[in-house]
């Protein structure tokens, strides 16, 4: 995997926590979850970097249109849109400060996949048959259950060269890119 493809993960994933129902709420229509996720998931991030106060304003300015004739018609707000990216900029931003306040890239390789019948079932599909336990449900997940998936992680990770908390944004998010939200 690429340095741009794992990118474009987290960029995928940011979209869609970026965008669920209360972040759209009140405006009733269909489509108002996934047409946002989609021109956020194709949004340069470069035009928001490195750039003066001026700049990024007209960029924030040129993004909001673009998003707000993305939406379907009856949606078709400039608030709504301007609120939508503030929303994936912000949480692309928060990433970074975090971790400079804490040092979390220096035990990246530590962090575990995020486990859920998602995750759970390219897994299994990436294990094979047999090699992992029936998915209890994170309900009832139980350490020696997660200590055997937590592995199956590892070995599909180095597979891919990347850490295991990665996989997370691949699956969770890009392998869903093209469903409706």
């Amino acid at each position: 995997m690429t340095k741009g493809e794992l990118h474009q993960a987290f960029q995928s994933r940011s979209a869609r926590i970026s965008v669920g129902a209360s972040a759209v709420r009140g405006r009733g229509n269909s489509g108002v979850v996934a047409a946002p996720r989609r021109f956020l998931r194709q949004l340069d991030l470069s035009m928001f970097g490195k750039t003066t106060e001026s700049g990024f304003a007209k960029n924030l300015d040129t993004a909001t249109h673009a998003l707000c004739d993305a939406l379907p018609r009856g949606a078709r707000h400039w608030g709504l849109a301007r609120k939508v990216i503030n929303i994936f900029l912000r949480n692309c931003l928060y990433t970074t400060y975090l971790d400079a306040a804490f040092g979390l890239h220096w035990n990246e390789p530590y962090f575990e996949l995020p486990l859920d019948s998602i995750t759970a079932v390219h897994l299994k599909r990436a294990a094979g048959r047999g090699r992992l336990p029936a998915w209890p449900g994170v309900k009832h997940l139980t350490e020696p259950i997660s200590a055997k998936f937590q592995e199956a992680a590892t070995a599909e990770a180095d597979r891919r060269r990347i850490s295991r908390i990665h996989l997370d944004a691949i699956w969770w998010s890009v392998s869903r890119d093209n469903d409706a939200s």
